[in-house]
């Protein structure tokens, strides 16, 4: 085991990547180029805590929300499960935190020959989490599995909530490309700073401006603040989907592949500097892709209301006493090594 940024972690390096993950929420915090030091994931500019030393009563420094025992450890790429959104008014009052348990749970982790394997369990979710990650030059292959250990089948929200963050992240530079076929605006305005037009449907890139005209989101914005969140169909007639974020700055090119059926949705979540509140503080720079089971953050009454879009469901089904297991895989590589497009 090591520290990562204050934090209990455990590392991985190839020589070529290096790859960390926090013991509380078993975020992974790092992926990250060795020779130059490239991480393009989120770090928040707030101090990092782990989960369990969080105290609502005395919070003055994340907010004492509902997301604050999230916010106060959260780094890099979050798993979302078994909900991908806020928790009811009676979930908040039973302790479920935002996006479910596993972001702040603590795993154990093993380190093998070249490979990490974490594991925790959810009491109020009754889940079993199991990941393995290992290192193939500038690959990093992750198998997750998912264990229900209640003799009903649930239907469970399942995220893998990637951030990219500063100084990968750079207005108006860095720019994204995804697999999708369709597209949909969030269905409310999103916060302060949003600028796209509410449950709008459209096609990847381009999406309604509010007031008129369209933007496309393929490049973080330039403006000095913004916030929005589009959801996105993966194309189903594709195996395999992806996203890929370029930083000409940086020099290099970052992704997610993953099986279209395993997460048919990607999340596009903006937030820049539009966030006034602790532990925000106007200062963030953070573009999620949120590859996964469901469309929209939301709450687990939701999900199921939902119903499809587009089609396609918006939740999974974990069958009783089962277990399920997905790969994907990430990369980090030169930007002059990846293809101009991935569409």
């Amino acid at each position: 085991m090591t520290t990562y940024r204050g934090r209990r972690a455990a590392a991985i390096d190839n020589g070529t990547l290096r790859v960390t993950v926090l013991e509380e929420g078993g975020h992974i915090a790092e992926i990250a180029d060795v020779a130059s030091g490239v991480n393009p994931l989120w770090t928040p500019e707030w101090p990092s805590i782990e989960p369990s030393t969080y105290d609502a009563a005395n919070d003055t420094v994340y907010g004492a929300g509902v997301e604050s025992s999230l916010l106060a450890g959260i780094m890099g790429h979050n798993l979302c499960l078994d909900m991908f959104g806020g928790p009811s008014a009676d979930e908040a009052a039973a302790g479920l935190p935002v996006h479910g348990e596993t972001g702040v749970a603590r795993f154990s982790i093993e380190k093998t020959a070249g490979a990490i394997v974490m594991h925790t369990e959810l009491p109020s979710a009754r889940l079993r989490v199991e990941r393995h990650i290992d290192l193939d030059g500038r690959t990093v292959r992750v198998r997750e599995t998912v264990e229900n250990l209640t003799s009903t089948d649930r239907p469970v929200g399942w995220t893998q909530h990637v951030t990219l963050g500063p100084p990968f992240l750079e207005n108006g530079v860095t720019e994204v490309h995804i697999t999708a076929d369709r597209s949909l605006v969030f269905p409310v305005i999103f916060g302060t700073a949003d600028y796209l037009e509410p449950g709008a449907e459209f096609t990847w890139p381009h999406a309604p401006r509010l007031g008129g005209g369209s933007v496309d989101l393929r490049t973080f914005p330039s403006a000095a603040a913004s916030n929005a969140f589009t959801t996105h169909r993966m194309d189903p007639r594709r195996e395999e989907s992806a996203f890929i974020a370029f930083s000409r700055t940086a020099g290099f090119a970052f992704g997610y592949l993953w099986r279209t059926a395993d997460f048919p949705w990607l999340g596009l979540w903006e937030e820049n500097g539009s966030r006034a509140a602790a532990p925000w503080n106007g200062r963030t720079r953070a573009w999620g892709l949120e590859f996964g089971v469901s469309p929209m953050p939301e709450s687990r009454q939701q999900m199921i209301a939902r119903g499809p879009t587009f089609g396609t469901p918006g939740f999974r089904w974990l069958p009783a006493r089962r277990r399920v297991t997905v790969e994907y895989r990430a990369i980090l590589r030169p930007a002059a090594a990846m293809p101009p497009s991935i569409g």
